[in-house]
């Protein structure tokens, strides 16, 4: 199942950097081997920050929880966010910083 996530100029921003750190980017009209782990991809993030946001919350409401793994799960959460930035983004079809 593709969607269209293609920008005007026909560039795809993917859920995943170069390995300097800068976006990547796929000319698709949506369809192809390469969108389709890119939707996967996406998912997975997604569901991963669903999975982090159930945990932050069961972890706030326990007084007990060492300071340590909230800073563990504040790192983990910022990443998940950065991924959810990220993949709404590239269904807008907007560039990362814009």
């Amino acid at each position: 199942m593709s969607r269209e996530v293609t920008s005007p100029t026909g560039l795809r921003l993917l859920p995943w950097t170069t390995p300097d750190g800068r976006p990547s980017y796929l000319s698709t009209d949506g369809d192809g081997p390469v969108s389709a782990l890119a939707d996967e991809v996406e998912a997975m993030q997604l569901s991963t920050g669903d999975e982090l946001l159930l945990h932050a919350r069961a972890m706030l409401a326990d007084p007990q929880v060492p300071l340590g793994e909230f800073r563990f799960l504040s790192a983990r959460l910022s990443e998940a966010l950065r991924d959810a930035i990220r993949v709404a983004r590239s269904r807008e079809g907007v560039r990362p910083g814009s």
